[in-house]
């Protein structure tokens, strides 16, 4: 393995589900000698989806690394899922990455999912490669594709290849670097091409595209626009580092084409891997800060002699402990030491050092800055703790995934099973940020909850299947929440005579609801402290607070929690001999719990925001049954013979929503969802949701 970190490509394949990312990479594995077999995802064999679940559904499910070499550089490289009920594994593994290449469908261009990708990417400043996929798809257009990405993503694509032909008729593609056509023949998987001459009917089309990308090259060296003009010879080295640099810097975004099903253009790609996408140097200085102090900033280098520095960003579990992914910052790691988890303070040990491929794994000493590796032996770090040097503690930037949208209870089939089930949801909380569960005292059920009804089938099947847990399962459920509609004051007094020393707290405060303009309440709740005078004494505000927080878990209503209330201590009082913390902090959540009943209260549920692909002949019925369903539709247009609606639906409305589509389009329709706020559900909806709780 290369060990210059000038060599070194840490990458993520991103991508709307169906682009063909993991048909994608499982070419690139095979071009770059890792395996010596191409997997197909149709046939259940691809390498990177080596989940059943995944090769029975043909879909990513868990982002899965590898690592291979091509022209002398080391490739770390993870395939992330498309569907939006697994966007934590694409959030988290982006989080850890220098660069990315976003696959698109020639056919579609810029899809729904492509753009959630495209933003995670753009959260973390990654830079970024297109690769037009599937040109030999019906209704593939290259022109279409690139533009979409233009118009959707506010991109800057620069085409470093032409296509030759479309659908049926894809053969190769005219390389703008150097001229020259590379045709394709499948009779030899795509290993055998002759680079030829571009045809005389190309050679307009060619000279324009070579025109653009010397255009967007000449933004980073002036020299080569002055050479162009006159007609000086230009090296493919001066235009290779001047489009490397627009990469670097996230203003452009160089697009290769091909079809990886029929292995053209994938080793052109991996070039552009190589060529234009960061090493770990490349990146931006990352900045920690001390466990105890936020404020002061600690700078990261990619120095494998400092101070270990590493982050936590995915964990599986297997069945000799869990295996823990590390993308390491700073420093090195060797099997057998001992490091600190600052977040958590406490000490862990590394027994193994594992460098994946997939399911499989091979054994390393040691692992450098830079690298992205496995490791066994650690007790408590999860997801986004960092893990440091115990002379020299640093903590980074955790990983925020999104809220879960959706849940449902789940209790085992026997008794015997209860601990069994305990023990299991312990495991899917570890690995899965996204998942959720808390024991119901009322119901005796346990509630699990995720991103969609996908997600709660995988979990579920996970453990049933992987987990051998028998359990029951009720139907999936919205995860409502509640705010407040006006501002309302309240007061709390706990007071307590137990025949010694008593207990007293008391607090008076303000709440008010926080929304911005488009009526989406902020998702999280605030308490600021306008206490003059001393009426609480300092050292009873936190506990205060933390009895407003602890208040606001579950609402008036129906016990959801609440969201966008600010609540302000405006007054209070304490005596000198019983008050305690104890006391503020009931004091605090009986005052909010005052308030609340005044202020009020008002449901709320998650909107989702629904795209749906439907043949033209049954845009009617689709559009109607959407309406039918509450969504307000934002757009729709006309993609081939094809129609395509984009609308916000209420989640509680799109429970079965695979089936009716299907029957209503006759198997040709398919739609994509993803989570886009929290709004206030209508008022005669409510009291039926209500009256069900």
């Amino acid at each position: 393995m290369a060990e210059n970190l000038e060599k070194l490509r840490n990458i993520g394949i991103m991508a709307h589900i169906d682009a063909g990312k993991t048909t994608v990479t499982e070419r690139v594995l095979f071009y770059s000698g890792r395996t010596y077999k191409i997997g197909e995802t149709h046939e259940g064999t691809a390498v990177m989806d080596w989940m059943e679940e995944e090769q029975e559904r043909g879909i990513t499910i868990t982002s899965a690394a590898t690592r291979c070499e091509w022209a002398g550089h080391a490739i770390n490289l993870i395939d992330t899922p498309g569907h939006v009920d697994f966007t934590a594994e694409v959030e988290r593994s982006l989080r850890v990455l220098d660069g990315a290449v976003a696959v698109f469908d020639a056919s579609e261009g810029v899809q729904a999912q492509s753009e959630t990708v495209w933003r995670q990417g753009q959260k973390y400043e990654l830079p970024c490669l297109c690769f037009i996929n599937k040109m030999d798809k019906l209704g593939a257009d290259f022109e279409m594709a690139v533009q979409s990405i233009r118009d959707k993503l506010l991109a800057n694509p620069v085409p470093m290849q032409l296509p030759i032909g479309a659908e049926n008729d894809f053969v190769g593609f005219v390389d703008l670097m150097d001229m020259k056509v590379y045709k394709f023949y499948q009779e030899k998987k795509g290993a055998e091409f002759k680079v030829e001459d571009i045809p005389e009917d190309m050679k307009d089309a060619a000279e324009h595209a070579r025109h653009d990308l010397l255009e967007a090259a000449a933004e980073f060296d002036e020299s080569i626009m002055e050479d162009y003009v006159h007609e000086n010879p230009i090296s493919t080295d001066r235009i290779i580092a001047a489009i490397r640099e627009g990469t670097l810097q996230n203003k452009l975004n160089p697009v290769f084409v091909g079809s990886a099903l029929k292995n053209i253009g994938t080793r052109r790609l991996l070039d552009g891997v190589t060529r234009f996408l960061p090493s770990p140097y490349d990146r931006p200085k990352f900045y920690g800060h001390k466990p105890d102090d936020e404020e002061e900033a600690i700078e990261i280098d990619c120095d494998s002699n400092k101070p270990l520095v590493a982050l936590a960003f995915k964990i599986t579990s297997d069945k000799h402990g869990d295996l823990n992914f590390l993308r390491i910052y700073q420093g090195s790691i060797k099997k057998g030491t001992r490091v600190l988890n600052a977040n958590k303070n406490k000490k862990e040990n590394i027994t193994r050092i594992f460098q994946m491929h997939a399911a499989s794994r091979e054994s390393r000493d040691v692992a450098k800055a830079g690298d992205i590796v496995a490791v066994i032996g650690l007790k408590d770090t999860w997801t986004g703790d960092t893990l440091s040097d115990p002379k020299h503690p640093v903590v980074l930037e955790s990983i925020s995934f999104p809220e879960t949208v959706i849940s449902m209870s789940i209790e085992p089939a026997t008794a015997a099973e209860r601990g069994k089930l305990g023990d299991a949801l312990q495991v899917l909380r570890r690995e899965d940020p996204t998942f959720g569960c808390q024991y119901s005292e009322e119901t005796g059920q346990t509630i699990i909850s995720g991103m969609g009804e996908l997600h709660l089938e995988i979990l579920r099947n996970k453990l049933v299947r992987d987990m051998k847990v028998n359990v029951r399962v009720g139907t999936p459920k919205v995860a409502y929440k509640e705010a407040i509609s006006q501002s309302a004051g309240g007061e709390g007094k706990f007071v307590k005579q137990t025949g010694g020393r008593g207990q007293y707290g008391h607090a008076v405060i303000e709440i008010e609801p926080e929304a911005d303009e488009d009526g989406h309440y902020t998702n999280e709740n605030t308490v600021e402290n306008a206490i003059v005078g001393g009426a609480i004494p300092k050292e009873y505000i936190n506990p205060t607070s933390k009895g407003i927080m602890d208040g606001l878990t579950a609402g008036p209503l129906a016990g959801f929690p609440v969201v966008g209330v600010k609540a302000t201590i405006l007054d209070g009082s304490s005596h000198s001999v019983d008050s305690s913390e104890m006391a503020f902090e009931q004091a605090g959540s009986m005052a909010v719990r005052d308030a609340m009943s005044k202020a009020k209260p008002i449901l709320l549920e998650p909107i989702m925001k629904v795209q749906v692909v439907a043949p033209e002949s049954d845009y009617g019925s689709v559009q109607g049954s959407l309406i039918a369903k509450r969504a307000m539709i934002t757009d729709t247009h006309v993609h081939g013979n094809m129609r395509v609606l984009d609308a916000k639906v209420p989640l509680a409305e799109m429970f079965g929503y695979a089936g009716e589509i299907r029957s209503m389009t006759g198997g040709r329709g398919s739609f994509t969802m993803e989570p886009l706020a929290y709004e206030r559900v209508p008022e005669q909806i409510s009291e039926k949701i209500l009256e069900a709780y």
